[in-house]
């Protein structure tokens, strides 16, 4: 009996000497794992490959176990997603090294290209965990999809600030997906999958979480995104492996500066140092990302413009009048936060929360809605007003 289709895919990489480049090289000559076992030992050196590996494929028969984790797939809800499938991540394709196959337990979005990576330290300081949260919850909120490495610390952090922004995140793991690591996690894990995001992983079923796993991973991490913000680095860490592969794969870079006082972002200072790009607030990752995406990230939709387009005389006055009129018919949440806006020029989003007496969330899904709506403008350095 033939091998299933699914099982030549799990085969290609289980061949000692196929590697992730290789396997690209295969996939572009012959288009399809099938397709490359059915191929001859000369047909396969002539796309430059060593003659050892050649022979290797051609000698690889041991699909059994292969077909039995293929029918595991469905026990843990996960399912393989391949290099020729059409939910196959286009930022993730035309890396230089991308997993011919990886193992999805949730969604991806297919052609979505909109990915931010969130990373740092695992035992990151309150003010990272912080900073990694506002910033996921932001950008969530922007329709940007939040990636990390599900990790304890900033990854943690940054996972259930795409949640609280309503968006979508998704988890690079450094093991089988369907090993939760580290195992606090998994209600966090479940949240993401029931709230459109997903757990990917190349590593076969059952895989543990190794030290020497996570470094490859870091590739995928990076690859999948448009940029990557590193929240807290140490000088040897993972996150800097995955700001060097960001490089490599002609993605920026972003860090949130640090105290030179610790040690926990002497890697994340140093990444300022050699020209990543500094982050304060979410608008100076959204400002370098813009022009890959081809168009604001954000809009007033259309019949939604400011109340106010002229400059006449008396165009405070209707301002004013307009102001009120739509203050007091708006649920409550929503009327507090305009009127600490009411009187102000400009507020920053600190002094929001704190008259409005609402927690961050709140605030910052209460003034996204608004500023769709064209009420509230936001302007640089998080400062906002009606508009």
């Amino acid at each position: 009996m033939s091998p299933s289709i699914d099982a030549y895919w799990l085969g290609l990489r289980r061949v000692r000497g196929v590697g992730p480049r290789i396997a690209r090289l295969l996939l572009e000559r012959f288009g399809t794992a099938e397709k490359i076992f059915a191929a001859s030992e000369a047909e396969l050196s002539q796309t430059g490959i060593p003659r050892p590996t050649a022979r290797n494929i051609r000698e690889f028969h041991d699909f059994a176990p292969l077909e039995r984790e293929l029918c595991e797939l469905p026990r843990v809800g996960a399912r393989l997603v391949r290099w020729t499938d059409q939910d196959y991540p286009a930022n993730l394709r035309h890396i230089a090294d991308p997993p011919p196959y990886f193992f999805l337990r949730g969604g991806i979005g297919a052609n979505e290209t909109k990915y931010v990576a969130v990373v740092g330290a695992r035992a990151a300081s309150e003010a990272g965990r912080r900073m990694a949260q506002r910033l996921a919850i932001e950008l969530a909120a922007k329709g940007f999809t939040i990636v990390s490495g599900l990790a304890r610390g900033i990854d943690s952090e940054a996972h259930q600030g795409a949640l609280d922004g309503n968006g979508r995140t998704i988890a690079v793991m450094g093991c089988g997906v369907d090993i939760i690591y580290p195992p606090e996690n998994r209600n966090l894990a479940q949240a993401m999958v029931e709230q459109g995001g997903g757990l990917i992983s190349e590593l076969p079923l059952g895989t543990p979480p190794i030290a020497e796993n996570f470094p490859p991973r870091n590739r995928l991490i990076s690859g999948l995104c448009l940029g990557v913000v590193v929240v807290e680095a140490a000088e040897k860490s993972g996150s800097l492996i995955t700001a060097r592969m960001a490089l490599e794969q002609d993605r920026q870079v972003f860090a949130v500066p640090g105290s030179p006082l610790t040690g926990k972002t002497r890697g994340s200072n140093r990444l300022l140092k050699e020209g990543a790009r500094l982050v304060e607030c979410v608008e100076d990752v959204i400002e370098e990302l813009t022009p890959q995406l081809g168009a604001a990230t954000t809009m007033v939709p259309s019949g939604k413009a400011p109340a106010v387009a002229d400059k006449g005389p008396d165009a405070a006055t209707r301002v004013v009048a307009f102001d009120e009129k739509v203050i007091e018919s708006e649920p409550n949440e929503i009327k507090t936060v305009l009127h600490c806006l009411k009187d102000a020029n400009k507020l920053h989003i600190d002094s929001i929360i704190e008259e409005s007496r609402l927690n961050t969330q709140t605030v910052l899904k209460l003034l996204l809605e608004l500023e769709l709506r064209g009420l509230v403008t936001q302007h640089p350095g998080k400062l906002f007003s009606l508009a």
